[in-house]
This record gives C-alpha cells, sequence and structure tokens, in this order.
C-alpha cells in the first residue's frame, strides 16, 4: 500500500515536471533575468507615449501652419477633374440623375419643383463645365477640401490630447525642444523614479507633429491631404520617468504588479519543477513497476492496438489542453476575475492543478501501458497486424487482385457445390435420403439456372470492364450495350452518360484551346498595329530634315495611334472588370422606350453615311426596368456601332423593343452583315472576336463581350442568331 502512495506521488511529481517544463517554453524568455520595465508590455507602451507625446501635447502643430504646406499639384487637378468620367459622361450621368425626378415633376404639375430641379442640374453641370476648363477653379476646391480636413483633425487631435493626458498621467516628463529651446514640464520628475529614460543632444527624442492614430482623418472625402508633406519631426532633451509612488498607486499600472506577481509564482513552479524532477527520476522504477502491475492494463490489452493508441492520443489532448488552461489560469485569470479575493483565486487554481494531475495521471498510466504491450519489435508487428486499420487494409487490397472476374465466380461457385455435395453425401451416408434428395432437386433446378445467370451476369460484366478500358484508353466511337434492367445495365448507361460528357469536355478543351489561341493572336495583333505606327512615326519624327508640315502629319498620326491604342487598352480593362464581378450598378427606374431612342438616335448621322436604312419600332407606351442607366446606355452603343462596322451598306436596319407575353422586356437589333459569318455565332461573344476575320475594321473586338458583360450583371440575357448573312441580336431584361 505504501509502495503504491509513493508511485502516486512520483506520478504527480512527473505531471508537474512536464507542466513546469511547459511554462518555461511558453513565458520563460519574458521572465527570466527580467523586470517588468524590461517586458514586451512596457516596451509598447513607452512606444505609444512617445510616439502620440509629441502631436497631442509638446508638439502640437497649427492649422494655419499646416494650411501653408499644402500643394495642389497638376496631377491631383486632373485626377479630381475626371474622378466620377470625362466631361461627357459626368453631365450625362447628371442629366440621367434628374432626368426622372424632373418627369416625376411634370407629371405631378409640380412647376416650382420642376424649376428648382432644373436649376440644380444646370448648376451642377456648370460647376462640371467649369471644372475641365479653369484649373484654378479646381484648385481652390481641392484647396478649400483639404483645409477642412486639416480643420478636423486639429478639432480631433484636440480631444484626443484631453484623454491621452488622462491615460498616461503617471508620466513625468522635462523636455526641452533643441531648436526653439522651449521647455515642457509634467508631473515631478525630482521624485524617487522606478523608471528613467534620458534623452541627450546625442540621443534625442524624436516626436512628429502627426498623430499616427488620427491619420484616416485625413483620407475620410474623396479630397485627401498628402501627410508626408505635413509631416515635421523635432528633436527634444530631457527626462521621462515613473515616480515608484505612481508604480505604487490603485489602478495606474496593474501591469506593474500582475508582472511581478506572475515572475514569482512562475519562478516557484519553475523552482519546484526541478525538484520533482529529481524525485520522479530517483522513484521511475517503482512507477513502472507499479503500474505494470495494474489490472486494468490486461483489460485494455483485449482490445485492438490501434484502439488503444487512439485512446492515449486523445488523453494527451486533453492533458496538453488542461496544462494550457492551468498556464492561462497563472498568467491572466487573476486581474480580470479575482482582484479583490485572493483566496477565491488560489483555490480555482489549486482545482485546476487537481483536474490536471488526474487527466495526465490517466495519460501517463495508458502511455506506460502501451509502450508495455510493444515494448520489443515482434509485439509491434503482431499488434499492428491485428489492428483494425491493417484489417481494413487487407479488405481494400483485396479489391485490386489482379485476377479474372469470371475465374474468382467459378470458383466460388465451385467451393459452394463441393460444400452442398459435401452435405449432401453426408446425409445419405447417415441415412437420412429424403432429405438429401431434396437438397439435391433444389441444386438442380434453382442452383444450376441461377449458376447459368450468374455467369452470363458476369460475362455482361466483363465487357462492360472491356468497353472502360476502351475509353480510358480513349476510344469514345462505341457505346456501352445496355441490356436489360439489371444494376449492371444501369452502370452500362451510366458509362454512356460519362462517355457523352468526356466526348463534350474534349470537345469544349479543344475549343477552349483553340479561343485561347486566337484571343492572344487576336490582341497580340491589335496592339501591335497601332504600336508598330506609333513607333514607325517616332523614327521619322528623329530625322533632322523633315518639313514642319511631315512633323505636323507625323504628331497627328502618332495622336491618332495613342488614341487607338488607349481604347484598346480601356476596353480590355472595363471587360475583364465585368467579367470578374468587380464593378458596382447603380440601379434605378429606367425608361428603356425613351433610354433607346436617345442612344440610337446620336447615330443616325453615321447610319445616314454608312447609307444604312434605320428602321425603329418602339412601343407607344413607356416600358420601364431597374438597370444601370449608364451602363445599358453603354449596351445599345455597342450593339449599335457594331452595325456600323459590319453591316452591309445600303440595306436596312431594324432596331424593336417590345413587351414579351412573359412581361419581359425585349430589345433587338438585325441586320444585313457585310462579312460572311461561317463560324459559331456564340463565339462573337468572346473577346478581340471579330466578323471579318481578316481584321481590316475599326474597333477593340470587345464591343459584344463588353455588351455581354452588361447583360451578365444585370441578370438578364442575351443571345445571337445568324440566318445566312441576317444577324440579329436579342437582350432580354424583367421589366417593371
Amino acid at each position: 500500500m505504501v509502495k503504491k502512495w509513493k508511485s502516486l506521488l512520483v506520478l504527480m511529481c512527473l505531471i508537474w515536471t512536464i507542466f513546469g517544463m511547459f511554462t518555461f517554453w511558453q513565458v520563460g524568455y519574458q521572465y527570466i533575468g527580467k523586470s517588468y520595465f524590461d517586458s514586451e508590455n512596457f516596451q509598447h507602451e513607452i512606444d505609444n507615449f512617445t510616439a502620440e507625446l509629441g502631436p497631442l501635447v509638446i508638439n502640437v502643430p497649427n492649422a494655419e501652419d499646416l494650411k501653408d504646406k499644402i500643394e495642389v499639384t497638376q496631377s491631383e487637378i486632373e485626377e479630381h477633374r475626371n474622378y466620377y468620367g470625362t466631361l461627357g459622361q459626368q453631365i450625362d450621368n447628371i442629366k440621367a440623375q434628374y432626368e426622372q425626378r424632373i418627369q416625376e415633376a411634370v407629371d405631378a404639375n409640380a412647376t416650382e419643383l420642376k424649376a428648382k430641379l432644373e436649376a440644380e442640374r444646370d448648376n451642377k453641370i456648370k460647376d462640371i463645365t467649369t471644372n475641365f476648363e479653369d484649373d484654378e477653379h479646381v484648385r481652390k476646391k481641392i484647396l478649400a477640401g483639404e483645409e477642412a480636413l486639416i480643420d478636423q483633425y486639429i478639432k480631433a487631435a484636440q480631444g484626443e490630447a484631453k484623454n491621452f493626458k488622462k491615460a498616461y498621467d503617471y508620466w513625468s516628463y522635462e523636455l526641452t525642444n533643441s531648436e526653439t529651446g522651449k521647455t515642457y514640464r509634467a508631473g515631478n520628475i525630482s521624485e524617487s523614479s522606478a523608471y528613467k529614460i534620458k534623452y541627450t543632444e546625442r540621443n534625442p527624442l524624436y516626436v512628429g507633429n502627426i498623430s499616427e492614430n488620427l491619420r484616416d482623418t485625413f483620407y475620410r472625402t474623396e479630397n485627401y491631404v498628402n501627410v508626408d508633406n505635413l509631416y515635421e519631426t523635432a528633436e527634444y532633451t530631457g527626462v521621462l520617468t515613473i515616480s515608484k509612488k505612481a508604480v505604487q498607486s490603485l489602478g495606474v499600472m496593474q501591469d506593474y504588479s500582475r508582472f511581478h506577481r506572475n515572475q514569482y509564482t512562475f519562478f516557484f513552479v519553475w523552482l519546484t519543477s526541478i525538484v520533482t524532477a529529481i524525485f520522479a527520476w530517483r522513484g521511475r522504477k517503482d512507477l513502472l513497476q507499479t503500474v505494470k502491475g495494474m489490472k486494468e492494463q490486461e483489460i485494455l490489452n483485449k482490445a485492438r492496438f490501434d484502439f488503444q493508441v487512439i485512446l492515449v492520443l486523445i488523453t494527451g489532448l486533453m492533458y496538453l489542453i488542461a496544462s494550457q488552461v492551468v498556464f492561462e489560469s497563472i498568467e491572466y485569470t487573476y486581474d480580470y476575475n479575482y482582484q479583490h479575493n485572493y483566496v477565491r483565486y488560489i483555490l480555482d487554481v489549486a482545482f485546476k492543478i487537481a483536474v490536471l494531475v488526474i487527466i495526465g495521471s490517466a495519460f501517463f498510466v495508458q502511455l506506460i501501458w502501451l509502450y508495455t504491450r510493444v515494448d520489443t519489435l515482434k509485439k509491434l508487428e503482431e499488434n499492428v497486424k491485428s489492428s483494425y486499420l491493417w484489417s481494413l487494409g487487407d479488405s481494400i487490397t483485396d479489391l485490386f487482385i489482379n485476377r479474372s472476374i469470371a475465374l474468382h465466380s467459378i470458383v466460388m461457385l465451385a467451393a459452394a457445390f463441393f460444400g452442398g455435395g459435401s452435405l449432401v453425401a453426408t446425409m445419405i451416408g447417415a441415412g437420412v435420403g429424403g432429405f438429401a434428395v431434396l437438397v439435391l432437386g433444389i441444386c438442380m433446378f434453382i442452383g444450376f439456372p441461377a449458376m447459368i445467370v450468374f455467369l452470363s451476369r458476369m460475362g455482361y460484366l466483363n465487357r462492360i470492364m472491356k468497353d472502360t478500358k476502351d475509353m480510358a484508353e480513349g476510344r469514345l466511337n462505341r457505346d456501352v450495350k445496355v441490356k436489360g434492367k439489371s444494376p449492371l445495365a444501369g452502370h452500362a448507361e451510366n458509362l454512356n452518360h460519362l462517355r457523352e460528357g468526356v466526348r463534350t469536355s474534349m470537345h469544349e478543351q479543344a475549343k477552349s484551346e483553340r479561343l485561347k489561341t486566337e484571343l492572344i493572336t487576336n490582341v497580340s495583333h491589335d496592339l501591335r498595329t497601332p504600336l508598330t505606327s506609333i513607333i514607325t512615326y517616332t523614327d521619322l519624327l528623329k530625322k533632322p530634315n523633315i518639313t514642319e508640315e511631315e512633323r505636323q502629319q507625323y504628331i497627328h498620326i502618332l495622336d491618332k495611334k495613342s488614341e487607338r491604342l488607349k481604347v484598346l487598352i480601356e476596353d480590355l480593362f472595363e471587360v475583364s472588370k465585368m467579367a470578374s464581378g468587380n464593378i458596382e450598378l447603380h440601379r434605378s427606374r429606367v425608361d428603356l422606350t425613351q433610354l433607346i431612342q436617345q442612344a440610337v438616335g446620336e447615330h443616325k448621322e453615321d447610319l445616314t453615311q454608312s447609307q444604312l436604312d434605320l428602321r425603329m419600332t418602339m412601343p407607344h407606351d413607356p416600358i420601364f426596368a431597374y438597370v444601370d442607366g449608364q451602363k445599358w446606355w453603354r449596351l445599345i452603343d455597342n450593339l449599335i456601332v457594331n452595325v456600323l462596322k459590319y453591316a452591309l451598306e445600303g440595306t436596312r436596319v431594324y432596331v424593336t423593343l417590345k413587351r414579351t407575353a412573359d412581361g419581359d422586356a425585349e430589345f433587338t437589333v438585325k441586320n444585313v452583315a457585310k462579312y460572311e459569318i461561317s463560324e459559331d455565332a456564340e463565339e462573337l461573344f468572346e473577346r478581340f472576336k471579330r466578323a471579318d476575320a481578316s481584321r481590316h475594321t475599326e474597333g477593340s473586338g470587345l464591343g459584344l463581350a463588353i455588351a455581354q458583360s452588361i447583360v451578365d450583371l444585370h441578370g438578364a440575357r442575351m443571345s445571337i442568331d445568324v440566318d445566312g448573312d441576317l444577324f440579329k441580336v436579342i437582350v432580354r431584361i424583367s421589366a417593371i
């Protein structure tokens, strides 16, 4: 009995030793040979204090000084000017914003409201137009916005300074500006200090004039202030201290007392764990002998080996969690839960340590039992081979035996009939003739037909496997034969579906590779063409003997080609953004009838010059839909531009809008193609795809791709029909 108690004590010492090692690994570097003022928490506090002391207390910037440093560059003017798009786009956007509201005012006979809205709209348009005409106008707007942000910062800094002084009132300092000689004081630096930092001319304190915590104040509107232009640092010499009196004050530096309390506690844990390690090492043999002699080990040894391994792993995980819980109770819990009840804190930690000892005891006892079970290589091999996982591995391996299914089936049936024949022979020898005849009859009239059916099914299975192998090797031109309604027939039907899926996938993959190759080729061609012209005419401009007229001509061509290159790149970026869904829609209630009439009307002159006869069919009543008016305008514009490029001269172009029986709005554009469309019509939605394979027409080849992306973003539908040279695009969207 005494030996068992001694072994239990050794086990508890082992658990405490492991816990001491665990805590030393966790926080030993924080407490060994260090004071609170060397800790990471205090160093972080110093960094925060010195970083905010300057901009909030001793180096507070003046609003007028900051405003004088503002510089509005030409690039900022251009960015502000084009923030919402080009002049035309911004004006169109303003008109679209007010169009519906003005129409509602007209419908309600609200004359004053209509006049007010029109005046408001015109003033905004006038302001936008002035933005594009007068740099100084824009400069003043930017300057006013940035000055307002500076005022916001100064106001926020004043409020933050009050909180800063209250939060760090235990710091004392006397700091002198090296440049101005002005001295700033707080507290009494002559008091006995617990911590002191001296700053000299060789090692001064550098403080800024902009608070890091308030930097976001400069980025709260579309205008922003470049903080780097405002940021200045100043050098200070002097002293920063924390007095012992402040340290001892209740609630001023809780981290200080917590650090020392934890330091003493962990020192105690580590010293006692060294003592318990010595005791555990000396009593290890008694512990092993006692644990090996426990009767419970025999019960656990009857279980499979992998079950015992899993049990040890689970217990070990619980032991690790319990160690973490006890560690956190010592490190953190007291401050938050037991500040005025130290006895309760001790009892709580003691209870958790007791749980740790119980779980740890279960873990180490099971670990010793597991070691005893496999302490030799032979025992390990025997236990592994008798485990559940090994048996499961054997079963899975059987699935991959390289034998003919027919051979296995015949052997299995032969064994079954041999066993039945032996049973019959035994019964006949025992004189049970009537029952033997019955068994023989069952074998004759049931067994043999079942064997024939079974062998037939196995033959069918072999055929399915042969066809499957052919499919795996790429021969997809023949269906797997479906016989009857058995599970094998269902499997054969599924294989046929799979074959069709593979063929379709291969076709789509080949199509995808072809389109990818064409995309790269077309992008290269369309980008290289203007780039080549730019390079050529740039070289020509370098020649000194060209005339001024030739120079102007070359510059005109360069400008045209550069604009062409810019359009290509912008269209490519736009269609990429739309395809990825990385674009925001601003939906509103839009009259599609009016929108289409206006969008198409802008191209009437172009259609006439292209010798195209426009025929529009619009409903008498408006058809409304929730769409992004600007994006939908782009969709209609792209479709009409597509007509201008590829419609045959002297033919009619039909533009139709109607409400379908399903309640959708259907927009249709029909024309006769100038070029033969011999490809899959759906491929025209691909990027850089054109109807003219020779690519002689202007354009990026992205018109229909952008249109399709706009349709997809709205959850609408777009399709292309080609009947000979008749080209028709149909767009459908849910109407209100």
